[in-house]
């Protein structure tokens, strides 16, 4: 099925830009369960496995459209990634709400850059998430360039997990997981040497924030989303910057089911944002790196 988008932006009130799908109609679960069990401690989650359907009818409620992803970590964690075909489905069963991005193992090589193609031509995927550090790669490194220049030459954006990281916390060694491959320094190279790739930070990047905070006003074709934290507890540094000259580069983005769009939406208005900077935060911004105008 290839999606097409049927979201009136002039009719909703943000784009929430981070939002997992966990599982599949099979049942099949995004990565092992000790991943779930961590991570759900960690962020306190109440449900960690919504369906696409209840994904949708939470979004249309408060009128916001949704970027919905999975992760495709096969190499690093042995196990298969729920199903993108699935994921894309979904999305186009409710296109007026949700847009699909794609995902593949950077690891598998010349796979990786074919069934991004596919996800791009044959399913309408609307950009890809990466995660290297549960994907374990460092983005920087010249056997993945093949795959950004494959991305690049696609036209569509990429997020990618930068800081802190939810899973694998609090287990043993992190159950391998290295934070230093979500360092954003590594995506620079990435953001310099294809510069016709829009590149989008995930999150708040703790402990490396005013790298981030750096890269994403040097680059123009870098944004960070500002899902996976509490607005509350946002760095300072990113908080300054916000009002100024981060204005055009970031994103609303919850980490759903993680965060619920009701608390992040609440302790955002609570933040000391100009009012002409938080609509481009909550929408404009997206709306233009999405493509969607």
């Amino acid at each position: 099925m290839l999606y097409h988008s049927a979201i009136d932006v002039g009719k909703i009130d943000a784009i929430d830009t981070h939002v997992h799908l966990e599982v599949d109609e099979c049942g099949h679960k995004s990565m092992p369960e000790e991943f779930f069990t961590a991570s759900e401690k960690y962020f306190k989650a109440e449900e960690r496995t919504p369906t696409i359907d209840s994904i949708a009818e939470l979004y249309r409620s408060i009128n916001t459209a949704a970027v919905v992803f999975t992760i495709d970590a096969r190499t690093q964690l042995g196990h298969y990634p729920n199903s993108i075909d699935h994921l894309v489905e979904g999305c186009a069963k409710h296109n007026d709400i949700l847009i699909p991005f794609g995902t593949v193992d950077p690891r598998t090589g010349k796979e990786a850059i074919k069934e991004a193609q596919r996800q791009a031509h044959e399913l309408g995927v609307r950009g890809f998430k990466f995660h290297p550090s549960v994907q374990g790669f460092d983005p920087s490194q010249p056997e993945f360039y093949p795959l950004w220049e494959a991305l690049e030459s696609i036209g569509l954006p990429i997020v990618s997990h930068t800081g802190q990281n939810g899973m694998g916390a609090g287990l043993r060694g992190g159950a391998g997981i290295k934070l230093r491959y979500s360092n954003p320094l590594l995506l620079d190279d990435v953001a310099a040497d294809f510069p016709g790739l829009d590149i989008i930070m995930a999150h708040p990047s703790v402990p490396w924030q005013e790298e981030a905070n750096s890269i994403a006003v040097h680059k123009k074709n870098v944004f960070i989303d500002l899902s996976g934290w509490s607005p509350r507890y946002f760095p300072e540094s990113l908080l300054k910057m916000a009002n100024n000259l981060l204005s055009d580069k970031l994103l609303f983005g919850t980490d759903f089911p993680l965060i619920t769009p009701a608390k992040w939406l609440k302790n955002f208005a609570e933040l000391p944002i100009k009012d002409e900077v938080r609509p481009k935060i909550l929408k404009d911004n997206a709306v233009r790196v999405l493509g969607l105008s």
